[in-house]
């Protein structure tokens, strides 16, 4: 382990390994995150459960969960607040009946999952699957330590460091003993204290705090910033004590909060601000809302834009062919152009969808619609112009109907243009 003047250590100090996935196993994890469920179910099936012990198994569970994200995940990995003596051995004493590890370890993991997320050197990369995230990195030897993290602070509090050093013998007292004694002793149910208020309570807390590493980095979305896998979801917040708001929490990770709304379910916030108002914590840390804004926005503005980028618009008067007014009369024999704000548009196809009717559109082939169509007649509906707006063919030179008097030269030349097949008819621009 660094000596207390190392300013950054490594969170493991194993070297790369290439061995087989046998030889990877941690023995004693596996067979430890086995046989508590396995015992837990046992009990649980065979041991009628009694209503007071299930009151002591909520109050545990509620316990273990506020010692890892209040203490261990919260106060320790992030300083989002300032914690009063009394405050310190409550969490850190939660943390060892949640089984958790130390908190120093704990935290000196969490740093380097936020300092180097979704990379080689996040401990418990997401990108390395979901049963990785939630198990496999608590039961495997890795490939290559994480990355290396500043833990001074850690080092320097003395509480955290006692707790840490005395760990082998604080987890059986806290994490097993109390829980089974106590409902043994005060009510007579020796056999649901052990295996409900421990074995069955310490299984759903662990998952539940794999939860934070495992289905928070994957189930739900993303409203601040989607650069990497964590997510914000009700659901992941309920079986993690309010951790599942992980998006916000990834991003502002200083904030003492996970839900920045009222009505998001938080119970970790509550329990800190409660804290803070009985003179147990101070300086509650908070991201500035502006910047907080800024996230939500940027988000926002990107799904606009991928929206936008779905819709088919217009083309741009730019690709539009520009023709005189004989050519769109002439064309307009055969198709149903209309000139409307001096855009040509064919409406082919749009005749019996007309909600006026066939008849008023086909009034107005060959002619200029603009007036009509702009309220002369009848406002249309921003739909409309939308819609008109993707019949467009062509511009029409100089914008406006007009009539001009042609002489029987330039007449002649028309007609033996028309006869060599020198007009073209118009037709819709694909990009």
């Amino acid at each position: 382990m660094a000596s207390d003047s190392e300013p950054f250590v490594s969170s493991l100090e194993a070297k790369p390994n290439n061995k087989s996935l046998l030889s990877r196993i941690k023995w004693v994890n596996l067979i430890a995150l086995t046989i508590t469920p396995a015992i837990g179910v046992y009990g649980a099936m065979t041991t009628p459960l009694m209503a007071k012990t299930l009151w002591w198994s909520v109050f545990l569970y509620a316990f273990a969960m506020l010692g890892v994200t209040a203490g261990y995940h919260r106060l320790y990995s992030h300083r989002s607040f300032i914690a009063s003596t009394p405050l310190h051995i409550f969490l850190l004493a939660g943390g060892a009946c949640a089984v958790q590890g130390s908190a120093f370890w704990w935290a000196r993991e969490h740093r380097a999952h936020h300092r180097y997320t979704d990379t080689d050197l996040d401990p418990y990369s997401a990108l390395n699957g979901f049963l990785y995230t939630h198990l496999g990195w608590i039961v495997l030897k890795r490939d290559h330590p994480p990355g290396p993290t500043d833990v001074r602070d850690l080092r320097k509090n003395k509480l955290v460091m006692f707790q840490h050093k005395n760990l082998p013998i604080l987890i059986p007292i806290f994490g097993y003993a109390i829980p089974a004694i106590v409902p043994g002793y005060f009510w007579g149910d020796w056999a649901g204290g052990f295996f409900y208020a421990a074995l069955f309570r310490l299984t759903v807390v662990q998952h539940s705090v794999f939860c934070i590493n495992s289905l928070a980095h994957w189930f739900g979305d993303a409203p601040f910033d989607d650069k990497h896998t964590p997510r914000n979801h009700f659901f992941t917040a309920i079986v993690t004590m309010g951790e599942g708001y992980h998006n916000f929490h990834h991003q502002f990770p200083i904030d003492y909060r996970n839900a920045i709304k009222w009505y998001q379910y938080d119970p970790t916030k509550w329990f800190i601000r409660a804290s803070a108002y009985l003179g147990l914590s101070t300086h509650l840390q908070t991201f500035p809302e502006n910047e907080i804004k800024k996230g939500v926005l940027t988000m926002s503005l990107k799904k606009l834009k991928e929206e936008q980028d779905d819709i088919k618009w217009p083309i741009e008067s730019k690709h539009l062919p520009v023709v005189d007014w004989e050519t769109f009369q002439k064309q307009a024999e055969t198709t149903p152009l209309i000139l409307i704000s001096g855009f040509i548009h064919d409406a082919t196809g749009f005749e019996q969808k007309h909600p006026g009717g066939r008849t008023i559109l086909m009034q107005h082939v060959g002619k200029d619609a603009t007036a009509a169509f702009s309220g002369g007649v009848y406002d249309h509906s921003n739909a409309a112009f939308n819609l008109l707006a993707m019949m467009r063919v062509g511009v029409l030179e100089g914008g406006v109907e007009h009539i001009k008097f042609i002489t029987p030269a330039e007449r002649l030349r028309i007609i033996e243009q028309e006869r060599a097949g020198g007009v073209e008819p118009l037709r819709p621009v694909v990009d």
